[in-house]
């Protein structure tokens, strides 16, 4: 029989008390728990941490773990004969693990006593699902479906993975990249531990008109070039539906066009605003009475869009 340090596992002298004992487990079944640990070989910790326990937070099987005196981890040797005489039935331990050894003492090798669980509660795994909204969603609210694979214990006691699915109420106004969170509906807990919390992140699919940029919504408007230049009143679409607005005259191309409170509202009150950028654009085809009227602008106009192209530049 191959002899395991159970102090070592638990990184706690040999004379440690009860309570650092337990202080010492829970530290480290925290840290390799297979629901939360990422590194590799976790489990397989938390199983030496937790088989250790098991045999060292019971005052008759620590007493006869420590009556099987010091060996070096791995070590081969053989309990002595009076140990066997006191806690081995049926032929003596030479064939079977340490922690079988225990195991027939009344105590699991996974780590789990036969009641089925861990000795105190562990807290559920959270877990995050992303879900994609169109901006009237966002903006209205709406109520979405989600599946995942959370950590659960199945019927042996082992951590498994399971299926669920639901349905969760999202209200009007998320943003881009929102978590929102949804408690108890993540991991379920082991040993009475609660459950851990979902958490929902808020993905806008494109829009063909509006681009979001938190509450705020940008559009593309086009307006033709007398509309830019004498002014004019036009339509401009929103979520809620077309709204009217003036163009002053002198209209430039970029410049941006404010309706207040007509973009994603808020959570509680109030609203982002309506960005229309203005681009002007030119008829894709001109008749000759539009030429005519093209040709007498010029004509009449002392306009030059390119005089800050004129004259010698400054480095000579």
């Amino acid at each position: 029989m191959k002899f395991k340090d159970y102090y070592a596992s638990l990184e706690v002298e040999r004379d440690a008390s009860d309570e650092e004992i337990k202080k010492a487990y829970r530290k480290l079944a925290r840290k390799y728990h297979p629901d939360v640990a990422k590194e590799e070989g976790a489990e397989e910790k938390f199983k030496e941490i937790s088989e250790a326990y098991q045999t060292l937070s019971d005052a008759e099987k620590r007493k006869a773990y420590d009556d099987l005196g010091r060996h070096r981890p791995g070590e081969d040797f053989n309990p002595s004969p009076e140990w066997e005489t006191r806690f081995w039935r049926d032929g003596g331990p030479q064939q079977v693990d340490l922690a079988d050894l225990f195991e027939q003492m009344g105590f699991s090798a996974t780590g789990r006593s036969r009641r089925q669980g861990a000795d105190f509660p562990i807290r559920g795994q959270d877990v995050e699902v992303a879900t994609e909204l169109s901006l009237e969603q966002a903006a209205r609210g709406t109520e979405v479906s989600f599946s995942l694979s959370v950590p659960g214990l199945g019927a042996d006691g082992r951590v498994e993975k399971q299926s669920r699915t639901g349905r969760i109420r999202v209200p009007r106004g998320v943003v881009e990249g929102e978590r929102l969170r949804v408690p108890g509906k993540g991991g379920e807990g082991i040993a009475g531990g609660p459950a851990g919390d979902l958490y929902l992140e808020i993905r806008l699919a494109p829009h063909p008109r509006f681009r979001a940029a938190g509450h705020d919504l940008y559009l593309e408007l086009p307006i033709a070039p007398w509309e830019a230049a004498l002014g004019a009143e036009i339509e401009v679409p929103s979520l809620d539906g077309p709204v009217k607005v003036s163009l002053k005259p002198g209209m430039r191309n970029g410049q941006k066009l404010r309706l207040a409170g007509k973009g994603l509202p808020h959570r509680r009150e109030g609203a982002g605003d309506l960005y229309g950028v203005i681009q002007i654009v030119l008829p894709e085809r001109i008749g000759e009475r539009e030429q005519e009227l093209y040709r007498d602008l010029a004509a009449a106009s002392s306009f030059n869009p390119r005089h800050h192209l004129e004259g010698p530049t400054t480095d000579g």
